[in-house]
């Protein structure tokens, strides 16, 4: 197990990713901030202090519904990466404290799974409409402690809400089978019932669009859950906590514990209360955890590494083709796991896309979130910016040139400028691997087939992305690409009414839509024997 944990406690280090904004809820990347912006400083114990008083900012773990410290009263900073200052401390938590969590989540399933679909289904319409009604303070704690313009991160709020709506909805159509019997004097029939205790290990990078996407369709299904967010972005995780609260949702159904993720994740992997896991992260640890949880067999939901091509063919509306890959690749910094990590255009529009590219990305502007008309703030930390370098500085060596930015932002800190690379070849780590950040790499292809071949060269299958006017190219490729998601002419795909997830090493299962929900069942087949009279 203590395998497993480098495991789990990576797998909170690493829970980086993922997705992206909606369809709905996402805005246009040049679009200002709302007034909203104007009224609040950039200083973090400002903020802070209206959040605290807000009674949204909290600063404890959550444990069959009592607020706690770490039992050792040991505690972990929170920065804004924009500024580098202390937002708050928050408890750092270890195995005692999860396994108590666990224990106050089995307690609580006990009964929550008992609760009709009906009432699971108005607490969690409860939640989202506290979370709406708080969207603007949320949206505050968003862009405070993980960095992304406000806009955007209010934006979040909305995507994130809206899973906790759907799921509130599907409650309610958890429907079962009757099996026609091959014998007169039987019934036979299928229930499906609560996989009992989630553990659930997030990333930073959407710190409320990940917990619900996994705790919406748990709660909605009976499940209850322990939540372990990374510990980049804790508050977020609590101030939605503290809202599930106040919709009623009953002690002990969500928990919260971070801090010491080795010891966290072990707790988790290791209990045999804990029948499943959930996890948004890199692909080496999903590996892991799968590893650790066989040991108690549990059932995985793993949303994994991307590395998403973007197709522009030649018959491309470039307008259209600049648009949509300028939102999929530089929304939140390029830190989703479905930004475009390689954009392949072909050789008849190369240039023109690529000026026209170019002049679009040069309109970015770079700043503090909370500043007006920021389209990017900051890199998470250090370790993210020495990344991006790290990349590029592989790709220039093997020759590719660098037609915008490609240097560290005089903003200073972990800000980098928005950057569009040249000439870049499939063997440069760049299109190996996620970049995780502001580098947009251009990659020439001839013919169709050549790019399919391209953009399939990965081990990662989850999001892809083609600009076409062709119908009939659009089946053909869209049919040939080893992805779970497929974009068309559009860079924002990611909605709660769909299924959301991908192939190859990108993960186990779906989130989102109505497919979402069966990860939280299980099913049971009944036969009822001796019904001839």
């Amino acid at each position: 197990m203590a395998m497993a944990m480098g495991m789990a406690g990576a797998a909170v280090r690493s829970a980086r990713h993922r997705t992206g904004g909606s369809i709905r809820h996402l805005p246009s990347m040049r679009a200002s901030s709302p007034p909203l912006s104007r009224q609040i400083t950039m200083d973090a114990q400002s903020l802070a202090g209206r959040l605290k008083a807000s009674g949204l900012l909290r600063s404890q773990g959550l444990v069959g519904g009592k607020w706690v410290d770490a039992y050792d009263g040991n505690t972990i900073k929170v920065h804004n990466p924009a500024t580098g200052e202390v937002i708050t401390e928050v408890p750092c938590m270890g195995s005692r404290e999860t396994k108590d969590a666990i224990s106050s989540a089995y307690d609580a399933f006990q009964s929550w799974s008992k609760v009709t679909a009906a009432e699971r289904s108005r607490h969690l319409r409860k939640w989202y409409d506290l979370l709406i009604s708080h969207k603007e303070e949320l949206g505050q704690l968003i862009t405070l402690e993980q960095g992304k313009p406000l806009n955007e991160a209010i934006g979040e709020v909305g995507y994130g809400a809206s899973f906790i709506e759907y799921f509130s909805e599907e409650a309610k159509r958890v429907y079962g089978d009757i099996i026609p019997a091959p014998l007169a004097d039987r019934r036979l029939f299928v229930l499906k019932q609560p996989v009992g205790v989630v553990g659930a290990i997030t990333p930073w990078n959407f710190p409320l669009a990940m917990i619900t996407r996994k705790v919406g369709p748990a709660l909605a299904c009976g499940c209850t859950v322990v939540i372990k967010p990374s510990e980049l972005t804790p508050l977020t995780a609590l101030a939605a906590a503290e809202l599930s609260l106040q919709a009623g949702i009953p002690p002990g159904v969500v928990n919260v514990v971070m801090g010491k993720a080795s010891d966290i994740g072990d707790s988790l992997l290791e209990s045999s209360q804990v029948r499943k896991i959930t996890f948004t992260g890199s692909t080496a640890v999903g590996k892991k955890l799968m590893a650790g949880a066989a040991a108690t067999v549990k059932k995985l939901s793993l949303e994994l590494g991307g590395n998403a091509p973007c197709i522009v063919f030649d018959d491309a509306d470039v307008d259209v083709a600049v648009k949509g890959t300028l939102a999929a690749k530089f929304r939140n910094s390029g830190q989703t796991c479905v930004c475009a990590n390689r954009v392949i255009v072909q050789e008849g529009i190369y240039e023109k896309f690529a000026t026209a590219f170019s002049n679009a990305v040069q309109n970015l502007q770079v700043g503090n979130g909370f500043s007006e008309g920021v389209a990017q703030g900051p890199l998470i930390n250090e370790a993210a910016l020495h990344k991006v370098e790290s990349f590029v500085e592989d790709a220039i060596h093997k020759g590719a040139k660098i037609l915008l930015g490609g240097r560290r932002h005089s903003l200073g800190r972990t800000f980098y400028e928005p950057t569009v690379m040249g000439d870049v070849k499939s063997d440069m780590l760049i299109s190996r691997e996620e970049v995780f950040g502001p580098v947009a790499p251009l990659l020439r292809f001839r013919t169709e087939e050549e790019a399919i071949r391209m953009a399939n060269d990965t081990n990662a299958g989850l999001a892809a992305y083609i600009f076409t006017s062709n119908v009939q190219r659009t089946w053909r490729v869209t049919e040939a690409l080893e992805y779970g998601i497929v974009g068309v002419n559009e860079g924002i795909i990611s909605t709660e009414v769909a299924p959301f997830g991908g192939v190859k090493q990108s993960g186990l299962g779906r989130e989102g839509s109505k497919y979402g929900i069966d990860e939280y069942l299980e099913l049971k087949y009944v036969c009822l024997g001796n019904m001839a009279h």
